[in-house]
């Protein structure tokens, strides 16, 4: 009986020494998985306007003042009367030839509109004289004027080149003609044929003028320069935003005020990079107008970041406050602990290492001071859109269930001790979400590449859950707004 009492005492004097000389706990497997953040697709409006005064000036310029001139001989200027005598026509009034000449001319070219709709208004005046009546009036003048209303629908062929389809509607205000001999001599109509080739003269210049506003050397420009990186943040950590054009979507023209604008939206694809500036993407010719592509919207990530280094002395001040308050280890009692290096690392399944540098020695003499580290496992975690990241299932790395006699690991196997790291292991990335915010947002501003300015605006911030990359404690952060391409070329 004696002999079954001692060995169990045997073993456990040897598990003692066992773990004296491991001196502490197996490090877990250290992980350097990368930051990364996926994709997202954005919508980027590239508004191309033009000053309607600019374009009417060119069109009024272009446009011939005089639009109609004649000068002939009309046999018939005015028919002879017939009256029935006996049953007879009789002729009682001769037809009277006299000889035409007339013009007609413009006023100014008003452009304007709303919507997809451009107005063009232009007055026209005519002045028709009928010369040598028959040899018994010299000269008969009619004067008469109209506006020319006409509406304008502008598009784009697969080219990106202005095509116009115009729609003329005028009334005469006053009929050019004449009274004579009882007889009302009208000139409208000669007029009239004339001004149906106003019409083709508009579906040909207005694409014209709007090509010369070079708005396809304009937008294959801003494509080019849209195959680019913005940084979003310089450091802690350092983030840029790579920006790669997809399609080019044209919504029609759009009239507002003094302004002509192209509507178009760029689809693009907006990745995040931590680090070092990725390359930029290669860029690929203008494509042809895509249909329209829907509503504009930003969508990008930035990262907050919050390297070891930083959780590491928080860790080490919170147990050596724990140890100065005294520490009583169930069937142990009270001991006296010394916290050195705190070492803090990714591990597997999306759990931190903690390893802790320990000295501690049981009051009571029971058993041997023990020293070396020990190392723990955490999984951090915050709850949907918060900053406040914390740590939970906190054990010595390895094990669930100790029931080790070795000094180190009672004492990190004590809930006191376990609740002090988990605590320690609290971090708000509050302060560095709102830095990072903040120089993202003046990032993208007003970024500049070459004759193109970026701005946007961001109108929601929405975090994810905390992961646990080799670099840090990664908190992803999706941002969306809105953003626009405009055309500000340097002076």
């Amino acid at each position: 009986m004696i002999a079954a009492r001692i060995a169990p005492l045997f073993v456990i004097a040897l598990g003692v020494s066992a773990c004296n000389r491991d001196k502490g706990s197996v490090a877990p497997p250290r992980i350097d998985t990368a930051a990364e953040l996926p994709s997202q697709s954005s919508t980027i409006v590239v508004p191309v306007s033009v000053s309607l005064s600019a374009l009417e000036q060119q069109l009024d310029a272009r446009t011939p003042t005089e639009l109609w001139r004649i000068d002939k001989a009309e046999p018939r200027c005015v028919p002879g009367k017939q009256v029935k005598l006996f049953g007879k026509a009789v002729k009682v009034t001769p037809t009277l030839a006299c000889r035409i000449v007339g013009h007609v001319r413009r006023g100014r070219i008003r452009l304007g509109g709303s919507g997809d709709t451009l107005t063009i208004a232009m007055p026209i005046t005519a002045e028709i004289s009928a010369r040598d009546v028959g040899g018994i009036i010299k000269q008969e003048t009619a004067t008469g004027a109209a506006i020319v209303r006409a509406t304008a629908k502008l598009s784009l062929d697969g080219n990106w080149s202005p095509v116009a389809k115009v729609d003329l509607a005028y009334d005469w205000t006053e009929p050019p003609g004449i009274d004579f001999l009882g007889q009302r001599i009208r000139f409208a109509e000669k007029a009239d044929a004339k001004l149906k080739g106003v019409i083709a003269g508009l579906e040909r210049d207005l694409p014209r003028e709007l090509a010369k506003l070079r708005a396809r050397d304009h937008l294959a420009q801003a494509w080019r320069q849209g195959f680019t990186a913005i940084q979003l943040n310089r450091e802690r950590p350092p983030a840029w935003m790579r920006i790669t054009p997809r399609r080019l979507g044209f919504g029609g023209y759009r009239i507002a005020g003094d302004r002509i604008e192209l509507q178009l939206a760029a689809e693009a694809l907006t990745e995040t990079f931590v680090g070092n500036r990725p390359t930029d993407p290669v860029p690929t010719p203008l494509p042809p107008p895509a249909p329209q592509i829907g509503p504009r919207a930003l969508r990008f990530f930035i990262p907050v970041l919050a390297d070891y280094a930083q959780l590491e002395p928080v860790v080490q001040r919170a147990l050596r406050k724990l140890a100065a308050k005294g520490i009583d280890l169930a069937g142990i009692g009270p001991v006296d602990a010394q916290f050195g290096k705190v070492t803090i690392y990714a591990t597997e399944n999306g759990y931190i290492a903690v390893g802790v540098q320990t000295k501690v020695k049981a009051r009571s003499g029971v058993l041997p001071a023990t020293s070396g580290e020990i190392w723990l496992s955490a999984l951090p975690y915050n709850a949907e859109n918060s900053q406040i990241v914390r740590a939970r299932d906190v054990r010595i790395a390895g094990r669930s269930d100790s029931q080790a006699v070795n000094l180190l690991i009672s004492l990190f196997d004590d809930v006191g001790v376990q609740a002090n790291i988990r605590d320690a292991l609290t971090h708000d990335f509050a302060r560095d979400y709102n830095k990072v915010l903040i120089a993202a947002r003046r990032a993208i501003a007003g970024h500049r590449e070459g004759d193109f300015v970026l701005s946007a605006d961001i109108t929601d911030v929405r975090n994810g859950p905390i992961r646990v990359t080799g670099q840090g404690l990664f908190l992803p952060v999706q941002v969306a707004g809105t953003a626009n391409i405009r055309f500000a070329p340097k002076r």
